[in-house]
């Protein structure tokens, strides 16, 4: 869907949305899809209803899950060269915004005017924008509730001082995607930048088998609430009859394809109905609901760069957990 252009920007602190998701039950349908395949899969982006945004935000907080902290630190102690890299009166897109308390850093650091978060869980969005309005006055926040998996084209804002776009893409969320959907994604956000434009984008990088398994199968058991969480989703949303206590979360890291997989194992033998149609699960068959990719660096520049992207700059922490990059669209 291609939206029209705005006239003018929202006026100084004042949050306005646009509502870009396709009419229909695009959930219900990637849902039995997804359960018609061989391998059983939905996609990840179905986590996040309320309660599963505030179950990620309790994995956040994990000691295992050093993902989060290891961004945040990389962002605030190189704030100043990636403000720098960046430069004055930018744009700032977000895809997939979830809490923004990252956000928030780059916000205050650049003293950007305009806020395009991108997200397609709308309560999240409306809520996590106003906060941001709140701390901001001085910020437009123009918020769209879309799918960014799928191609989105943004709304263009006359009247603003804007130099550069910055595409913004934390938390590791590109490891969601196969290295060829990634590739698929960076080109779209190579067009949401335009040319000269940025892309900051945090990607986890590959490690010991031994700290990924810890950080996607905490011994809390958060991210299994988590994992089993989609089920509930889907009983309370699409009416289905999952029984969550049927099944377990199951968590690894596979080394040779360089990426965590989780899946819902089934316990027992067991059938599932929804929209009347019916699903068998064998005992011990999975229900796949997350890749979660590793990259090098240097892999990671080369697919920056076959999107379009010049790699120019990269940030990490002491310890080589994590990493932002920054590349400039050609």
């Amino acid at each position: 869907m291609k939206p029209q252009p705005s006239p003018q920007p929202a006026a100084p602190g004042v949050v306005r949305f646009y509502n870009f998701l396709p009419p229909g039950n695009n959930f219900l349908e990637d849902v039995l899809a997804g359960l018609a395949r061989p391998q059983k899969s939905i996609p990840p982006k179905y986590f996040y209803d309320e309660q599963g945004c505030r179950l990620f935000e309790a994995i956040c907080e994990l000691p295992e899950y050093y993902l989060t902290r290891a961004e945040t630190a990389i962002l605030r102690t190189y704030i100043a060269e990636i403000t720098q890299f960046i430069g004055p009166d930018a744009q700032l897109i977000e895809f997939g915004s979830g809490a923004q308390a990252k956000t928030r850093i780059l916000i205050e650091a650049l003293q950007t005017l305009l806020y395009v978060p991108v997200d397609i869980a709308e309560d999240t969005l409306r809520a996590s924008s106003g906060e941001l309005a709140r701390l901001f006055p001085l910020l437009n926040v123009v918020g769209i509730c879309a799918d960014y998996t799928r191609p989105l084209w943004l709304p263009e804002f006359a009247g603003a001082a804007i130099r550069r776009k910055v595409v913004f893409f934390p938390g590791s969320t590109i490891g969601n995607f196969t290295p060829a959907e990634a590739l698929v994604f960076l080109k779209q956000a190579r067009r949401a930048a335009g040319a000269g434009g940025v892309l900051l984008v945090g990607v986890d990088l590959k490690k010991d088998k031994t700290t990924l398994d810890a950080a996607y199968a905490d011994s809390k058991g958060v991210t299994a609430q988590f994992n089993l969480n989609l089920l509930a989703r889907i009983n309370r949303e699409l009416g289905a009859d999952f029984q969550p206590s049927r099944f377990r979360h199951r968590a690894f890291y596979d080394p040779i394809m360089g990426r965590i997989e989780m899946h819902l194992e089934s316990l027992y033998s067991q059938l599932v109905h929804i929209a009347g149609r019916r699903f068998e699960f064998a005992t011990g068959e999975t229900l796949h609901t997350e890749f979660s990719c590793k990259y090098s660096i240097a892999d990671f520049q080369e697919l920056g760069k076959r999107a379009g992207f010049t790699p120019e700059k990269v940030w990490t922490d002491p310890e080589q957990l994590f990493s932002v990059h920054g590349m400039v669209a050609a």
